[in-house]
């Protein structure tokens, strides 16, 4: 393996590399390392018809030496043109770093297996790059959810608020959008264990329960709609319970009015008596609305006591920016507050 020390100004960054996402904190620890270190590690490129090097990986420390004003860099210079080998060497190279997210993951293998420049199977990528098929099926699932929620993918096994890992979010990748990323959302906030996804996802899978039903299930908090789940396994449970014996009719009633009084007997159905049990944990739109407000509303204090340092060491620029946000947000809840207050003065 020859290294050879290049011109950083001959060097072009790849647009399509599969890692675009750069954290500014672990960059700057970078750059800190190769100042008082220098580059342990030299970046591999590939030379382009106008005699110049396109980099095949090694952006970070490729952006960093250029921060610092470096004039050179050490690179591993590849003679390889295929298209589709260049791009599995640097997808395969980013899944053994740290920062590669699930999401630039997931849209590097949706890339293979979709662009028609690529067109792999999963089955050749399986091969490739030493993961099961189901592994790179389930990231590329993570692409069905919106944007909202992509941006709070995190790698890793760990549960923390308003983050959310892919464990958490396959039992719901099933389910329409409409109800899917709204879910998402309250896992997150709620900090949902993955047993109690299961569930929920059960109860949204549920063609006994109405899309409508479902919609009015969103605002609920997470514990909210496990107990709602447990409710409603609680009342199949009993209308699976076999019948009991009904009292034998009263000898002076004739058979034929009996069975007249049997054929009008209306029995609600499965579905109705599904809709039946939420709907009676349900509230109206009034309280639905006031339950909503009253979760996403955090409890009064007092502004930090270094607000005042704070302010006095904004820019011009930052201030107004801050300024027009606590306009916004005061015009907001006083709007809260005339409708709320309304209500309140017709109930007293």
């Amino acid at each position: 393996m020859n290294i050879t020390e290049l011109p950083i100004a001959l060097i072009d960054e790849d647009t399509e590399q599969p890692r675009y996402q750069f954290d500014e904190e672990t960059m700057q620890e970078l750059m800190n390392s190769i100042e008082e270190l220098g580059l342990l590690s030299p970046i591999k490129v590939r030379t382009t018809k106008d005699g110049r090097y396109k980099i095949i990986y090694g952006n970070r420390r490729y952006k960093a030496c250029k921060t610092l004003g470096r004039q050179s860099i050490p690179c591993i210079v590849s003679d390889v043109t295929d298209e589709l080998e260049i791009y599995l060497e640097q997808v395969a190279e980013n899944l053994t770093r740290e920062g590669f997210s699930p999401i630039e993951e997931a849209e590097a293998f949706s890339k293979l297996l979709n662009d028609p420049k690529y067109r792999s199977s999963t089955k050749f990528l399986s091969s490739k790059l030493g993961k099961p098929e189901n592994y790179i099926k389930n990231k590329c699932d993570l692409l069905l959810f919106g944007p909202a929620v992509k941006k709070l993918i995190i790698r890793g096994s760990e549960i923390t608020k308003d983050r959310l890992t892919e464990e958490q979010l396959l039992p719901i990748k099933e389910l329409p959008l409409e109800h899917r990323d709204p879910l998402a959302l309250i896992i997150a906030r709620d900090e949902m264990p993955v047993s109690d996804v299961k569930k929920i996802a059960r109860l949204f899978k549920n063609k006994d329960i109405s899309d409508n039903t479902k919609d009015k299930l969103l605002y609920k908090s997470g514990p909210g709609l496990l107990e709602t789940y447990f409710t409603y396994e609680q009342n199949k449970a009993e209308r699976a319970k076999p019948a009991q014996p009904k009292p034998a009719a009263k000898a002076s009633k004739p058979e034929t009015e009996q069975g007249e009084q049997t054929e009008h007997i209306e029995r609600p159905n499965q579905s109705e008596q599904t809709e039946q049990h939420i709907a009676a944990s349900q509230h109206s739109p009034v309280e639905l609305r006031l339950l909503q407000l009253l979760r996403a509303l955090p409890v009064p204090a007092a502004l930090p006591s270094e607000a005042a340092q704070f302010i006095e060491q904004l820019q011009a620029a930052d201030r107004e920016s801050i300024l027009a946000d606590i306009n916004n947000l005061v015009e907001m809840l006083e709007k809260h507050l005339t409708d709320w207050r309304t209500l309140r003065d017709q109930l007293q």
